[in-house]
């Protein structure tokens, strides 16, 4: 078995990704790619990726990217189980809405957010808002459970925790 991730370490995506597979057991060969100096737009990368984007995984010739396909893709590929991605209709659907919080709704927000601050600017009120409405969505997410999907880990714990990992709350 060859897994080899194409990424960028402060990435949160590219950093769920290594979390899971470390948690799997996986040892991946990591191939950090360089954005400023343009290497995912070199043709050996787009022969592989065409969207030019990392994470990118690649397990013996299998092409995957988008960190989320790429944790599913871990889990049901490798896991000894399904307890981090359940294939019961309704665990699973709830896992998903969160991982599209994670893309639609937590990230966005927070790279808005985050954008202020790399620029040594003041974020407007309105970011700060919608940051602290996140925060509220995720407390409401955990109200009676132990994870953000039930009360065993998930790979929307994965996600999401690399994502709110770059805040200090």
């Amino acid at each position: 078995m060859s897994l080899d991730l194409y990424y960028v370490l402060p990435s949160p995506p590219c950093r769920a990704v290594m979390l899971l597979a470390k948690t799997l057991g996986l040892e991946l060969n990591l191939k950090k790619t360089d954005l400023l100096a343009k290497e995912q737009l070199k043709p050996e990368f787009l022969k592989i990726n065409p969207q030019h984007t990392v994470p990118t995984l690649v397990d013996d010739g299998f092409i995957l990217w988008e960190s989320h396909a790429i944790l599913g893709y871990l889990v049901n590929q490798y896991g000894k189980d399904d307890s981090l991605y359940p294939k019961e209709p309704k665990k699973r659907a709830v896992i998903d809405q969160r991982l599209h919080f994670d893309t639609g709704v937590l990230f966005p927000r927070l790279a808005a957010f985050c954008t202020f601050v790399k620029e040594g600017k003041t974020p407007d009120a309105d970011a700060a808002a919608k940051v602290e409405e996140t925060f509220e969505f995720l407390n409401k997410f955990l109200e009676g459970r132990d994870w953000l999907a039930g009360s065993k880990i998930t790979i929307a714990d994965f996600a999401v925790v690399v994502n709110v990992s770059i805040m200090e709350v």
